[in-house]
């Protein structure tokens, strides 16, 4: 694909002109980053491989799940997986290979799905989830961002009684801001399109959702009218450090210098291999389905079926259902076999109906073993930061993520002055 350069000043000599923030990397955390430094005034490039039209961050459920919703590493979340594999309702697959680091997430994910951990991990999620869709309306109303962005809850749905009666012993005080029990004779009020096959639901109030690639696209489209530079289609390969510091970033064809770097490269590590920094993260290779179908068919809101891992969020002018989780995967492509997975087990719930315009979409997403983000100031060299790790979560928690970044750039914190890398960073949530 051809190269395409935006601004990109140089002196007299002909050599770019060191710039003051480099970050590595547009999906949404990058680009949450970038908008957060600009609106404090800083300069900001950046560099990104793609053109910001499909990577993963588009893929996105678009479920802001801070709230009442189990983190992926929970207790009995191997037990609970085996048998949905035995009914043939499994998200997860995992390809048998010989790889240390997969290993290695493994033994480390299942160490973290302990309750001490779970109720760690939910009040962190509440606290910066809450100040995500805080900053999210900010954006909206302060620079007219159309997000389409909806407050209005997210109903979990359980095809398992057994999981419908513990998530319910968790709600026995009723709190009319927080949940709402939905009777089964009432589901379909809120999921039109549900059979009697669900054995009941539960309103979180609490959580939102949004349209991923309308967030992707009017964020691109506002920094590049306010003065961010873009350098896209252009990949980068090396880092080249000097007294406890990042010297210079390359490309195959360009080197470039800045006072400070990000990196947000989301599952890809080349640059942390080189830095020889180990990050225990994983590709998790996850699907989407975007279609059109019968208006009063609609779910109300965003859709959790809990027991299935599987999220369907209504938007301005479709749907989407996102599923699946492949560990071990080096395959970019879709895999028709999962796409079929995720319309039976959807279809099993659900009334017959047409899906049309049917969009098929796979990616590869950053996932840590604890839930927790990698965030923060590298150790040994002062001006190389990091935002990576978020999983799915990417929306969930993007704009907080860029938050604490920026106070630690403005306020030149080191991680152990940042009380929010402290509590909501992997590098210190082990």
């Amino acid at each position: 694909m051809k190269k395409k350069y935006y601004i990109k000043k140089k002196d007299l000599k002909g050599v770019s002109v060191k710039k003051d923030i480099i970050i590595i990397g547009a999906g949404v955390v990058g680009l949450m980053c970038a908008y957060s430094l600009h609106k404090a005034g800083r300069k900001v490039t950046i560099i990104d491989e793609g053109d910001i039209s499909d990577c993963t961050s588009f893929g996105n459920a678009g479920l802001l799940s801070a709230f009442d919703k189990a983190p992926l590493s929970n207790p009995g979340v191997v037990l609970d997986t085996l048998k949905l594999m035995l009914k043939g309702e499994s998200p997860v697959t995992i390809h048998p290979k010989l790889d240390y680091k997969l290993f290695r997430w493994l033994f480390k994910f299942v160490q973290n799905a302990n309750e001490n951990r779970v109720k760690k991990t939910l009040a962190l999620f509440e606290k910066y989830g809450q100040n995500t869709i805080d900053l999210y309306k900010k954006m909206q109303e302060e620079d007219n961002l159309d997000f389409d962005f909806h407050h209005d809850g997210m109903l979990s749905v359980f095809t398992e009684q057994k999981s419908y009666d513990k998530k319910l012993s968790m709600y026995k005080v009723a709190d009319n801001e927080i949940f709402q029990i939905i009777d089964k004779t009432k589901i379909k009020d809120y999921l039109p399109c549900a059979n009697d096959k669900i054995k009941g639901a539960i309103l979180f109030k609490r959580n939102a959702h949004l349209d991923p690639k309308r967030v992707m696209l009017e964020l691109k489209n506002y920094l590049s009218s306010n003065g961010v530079e873009f350098i896209l289609n252009e990949k980068i390969i090396d880092i080249k450090f000097k007294d406890n510091n990042v010297s210079s970033i390359s490309s195959s064809s360009n080197t470039y210098e800045a006072q400070r770097y990000i990196m947000s490269t989301g599952y890809q590590t080349l640059l942390a291999d080189i830095r020889k920094q180990e990050l225990i993260m994983t590709p998790a290779k996850g699907y989407s389905l975007t279609f059109t179908m019968p208006k009063e068919l609609q779910a109300k809101t965003s859709t959790l079926f809990a027991d299935l891992f599987l999220i369907m969020t209504p938007r301005r002018d479709d749907v989407r259902l996102t599923s699946k989780l492949e560990l071990g995967s080096t395959n970019p492509k879709v895999v028709e076999k999962q796409i079929n997975s995720i319309i039976e087990n959807f279809k099993k719930y659900t009334i017959p109906f047409e899906m049309q315009n049917i969009k098929q979409w796979s990616g590869f997403r950053p996932l840590t073993p604890n839930d927790m983000p990698l965030i923060g100031r590298d150790e040994q060299y002062n001006n190389l930061f990091y935002a990576m790790g978020l999983g799915w979560l990417g929306m969930t928690f993007a704009p907080s993520v860029a938050e604490i970044l920026k106070e630690m750039i403005i306020k030149d914190l080191a991680n152990k002055n940042c009380d929010d890398v402290l509590l909501f960073s992997g590098f210190y949530q082990g």
